[in-house]
């Protein structure tokens, strides 16, 4: 039986659930469609990360789109962080996704939570996608060169050079306490991220 707490929040994620339907930014114009690039059905997960929920979060340095180089290690002690691997720039579900977390803002900051956005893509074509997509709050940074070093880090990248669609989060300790490592054809539900950003507050 759900608590009125859980009622409150099934229905706040339905309302983000069709905001995201509805939103300009939110798959995009139609012209921003034709853009995106037809990846067809993938092997829904390629790789088996040797992290677990309990480990330590292995720190890492990346660019991002803004020019400044970011690191896990910055917000231990100050934020819970969500880190989003996506496979690749220009891709349907990926330029879903993270638009998506845009409408959820209120949700991490809520939860003293930051949002870092990794993939594999270099910087340029990163920025060229940012900018069709539209403003995006949080940092979005390239795991390209080395090629997908954070992603193997992870234990995260596929065969085929590109990361899984993956959420892990993590406590200001830096310790994770949450991992979907998610069917690559499909956008991980934000309800259950939400719950899972609530505990962090409890």
């Amino acid at each position: 039986m759900l608590t009125k707490h859980g009622i409150i929040l099934t229905a706040l994620c339905g309302i983000v659930s069709l905001l995201l339907c509805l939103s300009p930014v939110h798959g995009a114009s139609e012209q921003f469609k034709e853009k995106i690039y037809k990846t067809g059905i993938l092997k829904p997960i390629d790789s088996k990360t040797h992290l677990k929920v309990g480990d330590m979060a292995p720190d890492f340095t990346l660019p991002s789109v803004s020019g400044e180089r970011v690191s896990l290690g910055r917000y231990i002690g100050q934020k819970n962080v969500v880190i989003s691997f996506v496979p690749a720039a220009w891709t349907p579900v990926c330029s879903d996704q993270w638009p998506g977390y845009n409408i959820a803002k209120s949700f991490f900051d809520k939860s003293d939570a930051i949002l870092l956005g990794i993939t594999v893509d270099n910087i340029p074509t990163l920025y060229a996608w940012i900018e069709e997509m539209g403003d995006l709050w949080f940092p979005v940074l390239s795991d390209f060169w080395p090629h997908g070093e954070v992603s193997k880090k992870y234990g995260v990248l596929r065969t085929d050079g590109m990361s899984e669609r993956v959420l892990f989060v993590i406590d200001k300790k830096g310790v994770i306490r949450y991992i979907d490592v998610h069917d690559i054809n499909k956008r991980p539900p934000l309800e259950i991220l939400i719950q899972e950003l609530e505990k962090l507050t409890k």
